[in-house]
């Protein structure tokens, strides 16, 4: 089978989210967390970085996640609102390239200028490499504690909402990675959002292939699926799985969007990350672009309505998520103006 052949080529380079190389467990765990920080009762904000007319700083000490967690959001320069807000997760290395300074959305694409005369919030947690931004079962010897859907669900909405003139109304993206992610958060926080946005992922946790695919993602960061969702068969695979829990998906809006994974505009094998984007990126791709079809059919099956966007080429890599934002933007601003 062509999805087999394709999955033993992405296991043997652990290429899941194809947005930076493996990073040491310790020093990635480190520099994303930075120092621990006692529990507190209730999470608040500590301070607001302004970085440039559009693009504020924002760090949160988290009681969920023990520590002190930086978002950047995106918002208009001069607007009173209230405005919708779009919570967007990164990848798997989730900000890592720049020493987790920044999201991987605002190093590698033209987010921050595309947004700055739209009348939104663009929030973009910095970190949670490897995490599926979840909440663990277990603490990671190497990832540490990962409590990410108490956090943005619960914790940051909020304080989102009181300093940056939120409306209360939100939708929630992500890119490989952080697709998954994204889909279990409003599958699992029905009431919150009302829209996805699936950015070349794959939202299924069941299968053994997808399940494979996982581990091998954490993995790949140096840490332990079975600390995030137990073992294999365990039920909480189950409870994070969108595809099997999409009926909490009637009455939103969807967007997903996948490539073929031939290599298209964008791609030259010139450059060594540019042969790399093809050689694991084309594969990668092949399988979120089959994965995406079966959401698609599960959501047919359920007579449950979505915008599905496939490309005849393109590979796993930043330029075809930027394409995929611009495309998808029109479909969220109805489901943010609700």
């Amino acid at each position: 089978m062509r999805t087999s052949v394709v999955l033993g080529v992405i296991l043997s380079v652990s290429a899941f989210g194809l947005v930076g190389v493996a990073h040491s467990d310790t020093a990635v765990a480190h520099a994303e967390t930075g120092t621990a920080h006692i529990e507190t009762e209730i999470a608040h904000i500590a301070r607001i970085e302004q970085l440039t007319p559009t693009r504020s700083a924002v760090f949160v000490e988290s009681a969920s996640m023990r520590r002190e967690v930086q978002v950047q959001v995106l918002h208009p320069e001069r607007a009173p609102g209230p405005r919708p807000t779009f919570y967007l997760l990164d990848g798997v290395s989730a900000g890592s390239e720049s020493g987790y300074t920044e999201s991987t959305w605002t190093q590698n694409t033209d987010i921050e200028a595309f947004f700055a005369d739209k009348d939104v919030n663009v929030v973009l947690p910095v970190g949670g490499t490897g995490s599926f931004y979840t909440d663990w079962r277990s603490n990671d010897p190497n990832l540490g504690v990962n409590k990410w859907e108490s956090f943005l669900t619960r914790e940051l909405p909020p304080l989102i909402d009181e300093a940056f003139a939120g409306n209360g109304t939100n939708v929630v993206g992500g890119v490989s990675m952080g697709a998954l992610a994204a889909g279990n958060l409003i599958t699992r926080n029905p009431d919150l959002y009302t829209g996805l946005a699936s950015y070349s992922g794959c939202l299924d946790t069941t299968a053994p292939y997808s399940q494979d695919f996982v581990r091998a993602t954490v993995a790949s960061k140096n840490g332990d699926a079975t600390n995030m969702w137990g073992p294999a068969g365990d039920p909480d695979w189950r409870n994070h799985n969108p595809s099997g829990n999409a009926e909490a998906l009637r009455g939103k809006t969807i967007y997903s969007s996948a490539s073929s994974g031939l290599p298209g505009a964008h791609n030259t094998a010139l450059t060594l990350e540019g042969a790399t984007a093809i050689v694991r990126g084309g594969p990668l791709e092949a399988l979120v672009h089959s994965c995406t079809q079966a959401f698609e059919s599960r959501l047919e099956g359920l007579g449950i309505a979505g915008v599905f966007a496939y490309r005849d080429s393109g590979t796993h890599s930043w330029p075809y998520y930027e394409d995929a934002l611009h495309d998808s933007w029109p479909i969220l601003e109805s489901a943010l103006r609700r």
